[in-house]
């Protein structure tokens, strides 16, 4: 009986030893796994300097010279010159209407006005005047002899019958390509749709939109590459020409710039492109983004202090594919850790890296 009690009395000692045994050894291997050794770190001093910052944004090819053409006259379509994508300098004919009724109506006007001439003469010889000295025919007997004759009704009908004949031609008015041009030879001009549109080539442009907070550095006459989706390769230069004042809900400010020189049919209207904006900035605290960390959702910068890292709040403004301009929470010769600060925390020690030569 006493053996059997001392048994299981001491089956509780040897657990407790057993147990004991296990924390030490876990002890040991912890302080094995974290080693007390000091963080390194990269720094770099922040000064002031020129900052080259680049805008990228998405946009469309428009045409600052762009008409729709009409036909004056209900005519039908005789002859149709060009096609879409057709190249046309100003003054060449594009299309011609039918003008037989045109030309009749032209000399029946023609009739009507010289019959109106010879009733006005006669009205001014019963008044003492002759037509051929209306210098001397005071202007109110003039005015009741061409109301008398109906002078001034068959003018203006003599007038519009040579405009719809002279404008029975379509001619081009500027130098540009064909574009929208959907009737047929031998049909009627629709007056609510355009004959076609001409698209000035010359005098391209695209636009595009910049953010509210891009908007001080940019200026009219700074240079822009336009490169489009749809084509490898190709890139033109253009100059921002226009600049919206105004910002939409979005926080938006809508910019166009003139495409620099001729574009060898590889733009066209409509057509999706990317543009690139290249700045230089000067007096910027420049610092690299791989110094940025974030926090909270925060912008965080460690500078080193005293052989700590120390953790500072900053506000961040132009950015490019390298490096932010800090607006606030740092200053001109703080110590700026830009490498090894992942895992950093308030008040870490910190040891700096020496670089290594030939770097």
């Amino acid at each position: 009986m006493k053996k059997r009690l001392f048994r299981w009395l001491l089956i509780p000692v040897c657990f407790l030893f057993s147990c004991s045994g296990t924390n030490k050894e876990k002890e040991k291997n912890v302080s094995t796994i974290l080693p007390d050794e000091k963080s390194q770190v990269k720094a770099m001093l922040l000064t002031y300097s020129d900052f080259h910052h680049e805008i990228i944004s998405n946009g469309t090819i428009s045409s600052g010279k762009k008409a729709d053409l009409y036909f004056d006259g209900k005519e039908i379509i005789q002859r149709i010159f060009v096609k879409n994508g057709s190249y046309v300098k100003k003054g060449q004919p594009l299309a011609v209407l039918d003008q037989f009724k045109l030309k009749k109506n032209l000399s029946q006007a023609e009739d009507n006005l010289e019959r109106a001439r010879l009733e006005l003469q006669d009205v001014l010889i019963g008044q003492g005047y002759s037509l051929s000295d209306s210098s001397n025919i005071p202007s109110e007997v003039m005015k009741i002899a061409k109301v008398r004759s109906n002078y001034d009704s068959n003018m203006i009908q003599y007038e519009l019958a040579k405009h719809a004949l002279e404008n029975a031609v379509l001619y081009a008015p500027f130098d540009g390509v064909v574009a929208n041009l959907f009737s047929k030879e031998y049909n009627l001009p629709e007056s609510s749709v355009p004959f076609c549109t001409l698209i000035g080539q010359s005098q391209l442009e695209v636009e595009f939109t910049v953010l509210e907070s891009e908007l001080p550095i940019l200026k009219i006459g700074d240079k822009v590459m336009i490169s489009p989706f749809s084509v490898v390769d190709y890139t033109v230069e253009g100059r921002i020409s226009e600049i919206n004042p105004v910002v939409d809900k979005n926080g938006m400010v809508k910019i166009k710039a003139s495409v620099n020189g001729t574009n060898k049919g590889k733009l066209y209207l409509g057509m999706n492109v990317k543009v690139r904006i290249q700045q230089y900035v000067s007096h910027q605290l420049v610092i690299p983004k791989e110094a940025v960390v974030l926090r909270s959702n925060r912008q965080v910068v460690f500078t080193l202090e005293n052989g700590k890292a120390m953790w500072k709040y900053v506000q961040s403004g132009l950015e490019n594919s390298t490096g932010y301009v800090i607006n606030e929470g740092l200053h001109v010769g703080d110590s700026i850790i830009y490498e090894g600060n992942i895992n950093l925390a308030n008040e870490t020690p910190v040891i700096v890296k020496k670089e290594e030569s030939g770097k």
